[in-house]
């Protein structure tokens, strides 16, 4: 991979932008999103016309001569044709070498069209200059035309004089927003022949520097006078210079991308929510779905079953009576996972849902943390919808786990220990049944005497060894029971604990994290956007 990469192209610039408006969507202000999607589509339209024209528009107050400049600039007093326009009120284009210029003026919405013979200069090419209302008209009508142009036109003049140069509204309202659009912007400091060259000279430089206050750079003001004809070649110079290198449309578009990401300028996505933040929810949820209590119905249960298998056979019969913990509560052994089987453990109630709230909220802060106020909005949004959700989600947890209640089949030897030691206690007893009431058929068999180890009959030894066996294997099994319920309640807390963390991952982390990449995705695109 090559250490430079090549810079991207306008049209994958503005695929980008039109990406980060729908990525960013309502999670935006409506004035951000609509800079962003108006840029996109005026510039997709821009470019689809005329790429031989550049549009030149003349921008200025009230009384700053601005359409004399105009006329001066185009060699005719173009107004005079027109007796319905004394003054600037609608927008009028002087255009060099029309073909292909409808469509473009159509776009640009001027009606008023005054096609120019020959060249504006050798080398211009084709040339559209426009001459626009006055920015602080009072007729609201005249305002909007010329801010909507502003935003439009290839090239920008602003045209000013030496009492208005300075005044609020062109600056706050027109300059200052066009302060990234050094490139394509003439600053004309017209009626110069009222001041003195050491005044003009003083004036210039003042203006100059308002522009840079401004965030132009660069900007030379252009003095100019249109009642004596000064400066106005050096401003067709300037034009046409402009106009002549034919980049005066991309570097608008590429300027106006700036304009609108500018807010994004050098941000970057937050760093990755800690790990810790995702266990902190999941034990909180763990907690909220009655974990600690299931685990002790599920170990209950494993003694009981326990009991009933290794148990003293002549007691642990009575253990069957009882209700097993876990089939109380409708739960099975076996997950559950068709969602169809339902519990008859109680819902969570206030206090649960307590606990859970404040989880998913905590986690949710960790969240929006490094995000701007509209998408940490959208994260709080997405917190109420997953709190309203979540209740019913952990209500299911316990039958979608696999619960340890019954006791592995190596405990099986113990109950055969425990019929064996039932069936050495029977034969004792019924050895001695036999004598008394069958001693025809014992006595050819054993003898007369019975037999004896150490002096105890075998058929005692028999009967205290089972009945010894039985209670003594009985109390192990239900001692080691306990201490293993102990190791069941664990593991079956840890099972609830992954069962929710798979809950949380798909309905609390999942949706609140899609946000934070949706930012990252964003702010990548806008990366892209600004080249």
């Amino acid at each position: 991979m090559g250490i430079f990469r090549s810079a991207a192209s306008l049209n994958d610039r503005l695929q980008a932008l039109g990406e980060a408006a729908e990525i960013g969507g309502s999670r935006l202000t409506p004035a951000e999103h609509a800079a962003l999607t108006r840029v996109a589509t005026a510039a997709q339209e821009r470019r689809a016309l005329s790429g031989d024209h550049t549009v030149v528009g003349f921008f200025g107050a009230t009384g700053s001569g601005k359409t004399s400049l105009f006329n001066a600039v185009v060699g005719e007093n173009l107004g005079q044709a027109a007796a319905r326009r004394p003054t600037t009120s609608s927008p009028l284009a002087a255009i060099w070498h029309p073909e292909g210029s409808e469509e473009l003026l159509d776009w640009l919405e001027v009606e008023d069209r005054r096609t120019r013979p020959g060249d504006f200069t050798k080398k211009a090419g084709p040339l559209i200059l426009l001459d626009l209302p006055d920015f602080d008209s009072v007729e609201p009508v005249h305002r909007e035309i010329a801010t909507r142009l502003a935003g439009q036109v290839d090239v920008l003049v602003w045209v000013t004089d030496p009492e208005k140069y300075a005044d609020a509204i062109i600056h706050d309202d027109f300059i200052r927003p066009h302060a990234l659009h050094s490139d394509i912007t003439l600053a004309v400091l017209n009626k110069s022949d009222r001041l003195s060259e050491t005044d003009r000279q003083t004036v210039s430089r003042s203006y100059a520097q308002l522009l840079s206050d401004d965030g132009l750079r660069n900007v030379t003001v252009i003095s100019t006078s249109a009642t004596t004809g000064y400066g106005i070649d050096e401003l067709r110079t300037a034009i046409a210079q402009v106009s002549a290198e034919h980049t005066a449309q991309q570097r608008r578009i590429e300027a106006d991308i700036d304009a609108a990401t500018a807010t994004w300028a050098g941000a970057k996505p937050p760093k990755s929510v800690p790990n810790s933040a995702k266990r902190a929810l999941d034990e909180a949820l763990t907690t909220a779905a009655g974990a600690d209590a299931l685990a002790d119905v599920t170990a209950a249960a494993y003694r009981k079953r326990l009991g009933q298998k290794t148990g003293w056979v002549l007691t642990a019969w009575m253990l069957r009576l009882r209700p097993d913990p876990l089939r109380r509560l409708g739960l099975r052994e076996e997950a559950d996972t068709s969602d169809v089987h339902r519990s008859s453990m109680p819902t969570l109630d206030a206090a649960s849902k307590a606990v859970a709230n404040r989880g998913v909220r905590e986690y949710a802060a960790r969240v929006a943390e490094g995000l701007p106020e509209q998408w940490q909005h959208a994260v709080g949004d997405c917190t109420e919808q997953v709190v309203e959700k979540l209740p019913e989600e952990l209500d299911r947890v316990a039958t979608r786990t696999k619960l340890p209640a019954q006791p592995s089949g190596v405990w099986n030897i113990f109950t055969l220990l425990q019929w064996l030691a039932l069936l050495a206690a029977l034969v004792g007893v019924g050895w001695y049944l036999a004598i008394a009431f069958l001693p025809g058929i014992i006595t050819p068999l054993l003898g007369e005497t019975i037999p004896e180890v150490e002096g105890w009959p075998v058929p005692t030894l028999l009967i205290m060894a089972g009945l010894l066996l039985g209670i003594v294997l009985g109390l192990f099994t239900a001692a080691f029971g306990f201490a293993i319920s102990a190791v069941i309640r664990s593991r079956t807390r840890a099972a609830l604990r992954d069962e929710v963390s798979e809950v949380s991952g798909t309905v609390v982390e999942d949706p609140l994290l899609d946000i934070r990449d949706d930012y990252a995705d964003f702010l990548a695109k806008i990366s892209l956007a600004r080249g």
